[in-house]
């Protein structure tokens, strides 16, 4: 029996959102009935198509993708289509308390659908998944199909693995059901695993160069895993207030917040940042 948290048992027996939007803006739909999962994300943006006023969906899967479905639509209320993109599958585990490993292909599923939706509201390239369901695009573009049973892409895979920094093909499994049925393709997963586990060796610590949206992505992510955890040891924490280019502007909360110290603190995060994403970062200390 899975370890389910509270909060996941609670979206999973009292979903939000559930449903579809008649007239929606934009609808991603990722999995399928014969992988045992599948999602269907409705949105309604605002008059002028910038921001999510509405989120809706309808999932046939386990009670983690129904509570994954549920956090996620939550959580993208309010938000611009940029901001909404930024939102990982680790940050839907995490709103929800987290989730067994095993189940982590739950979260990701929601954050296929909501790239899908947007990407094509933008009429833009569809991101790298596949499933078997997309059967309205050019599946070229995706790579070359791995996992045959669930028509997962090598492109897809990898991007999950740089993201959720997997180390071995039974992660990748948890994540994605890739290799979870015939294990046909688990040698080429394992090899895609020690490719990109030698290629993060190899690379550089910074990119040379970063679109905006993955500079505020990157940004997001060192917050997220390299300083607030060294903030919460000592009582303290921060919030990311707002990105404009270069300029980063924090405040930090509990014990942080008033500290005599906060000066350097937050000397500290800007130079994580700059060690991390990119030198040029300056962040900001916002009081209040």
């Amino acid at each position: 029996m899975w370890d389910y948290t509270d909060k996941v048992k609670e979206h999973f027996m009292n979903p939000r959102n559930v449903g579809d939007i008649a007239d929606a803006d934009a609808v991603g739909e990722v999995g399928s009935l014969a992988c045992g999962d599948a999602l269907k994300l409705f949105l309604k943006f605002d008059d002028a198509k910038e921001r999510i006023v509405e989120a809706k969906f309808q999932t046939f899967g386990c009670g983690s993708a129904i509570a994954s479905s549920s956090a996620l639509t939550e959580m993208i209320k309010g938000k611009t289509l940029d901001e909404a993109l930024l939102v990982t599958n680790k940050e839907i585990a995490d709103f929800l308390g987290g989730l067994p490993e095993e189940k982590m292909h739950c979260s990701v599923m929601g954050q296929e659908a909501l790239e899908v939706a947007i990407a094509k509201f933008r009429g833009g390239p569809l991101p790298e998944h596949n499933h078997g369901h997309d059967h309205d695009h050019d599946h070229e573009q995706d790579g070359e199909i791995l996992c045959k049973c669930f028509g997962l892409t090598d492109g897809f895979l990898r991007k999950v693995i740089v993201q959720n920094r997997l180390q071995s093909a039974e992660q990748v499994t948890h994540f994605t059901k890739a290799g979870g049925a015939c294990g046909g393709c688990l040698p080429k997963i394992k090899e895609l695993v020690a490719e990109v586990l030698g290629e993060q060796l190899q690379k550089p610590a910074k990119p040379e160069k970063l679109t905006n949206l993955r500079k505020m992505q990157l940004i997001q992510e060192v917050l997220e895993n390299e300083v607030r955890p060294q903030l919460w040891a000592d009582g303290g924490d921060l919030e990311l207030i707002d990105i404009a280019g270069n300029n980063v502007q924090i405040a930090f909360r509990k014990a942080c917040a008033g500290c005599a110290s906060s000066g350097y603190t937050a000397k500290f995060v800007e130079q994580k940042l700059r060690e991390l994403v990119s030198d040029d970062i300056i962040v900001e200390e916002v009081h209040g």
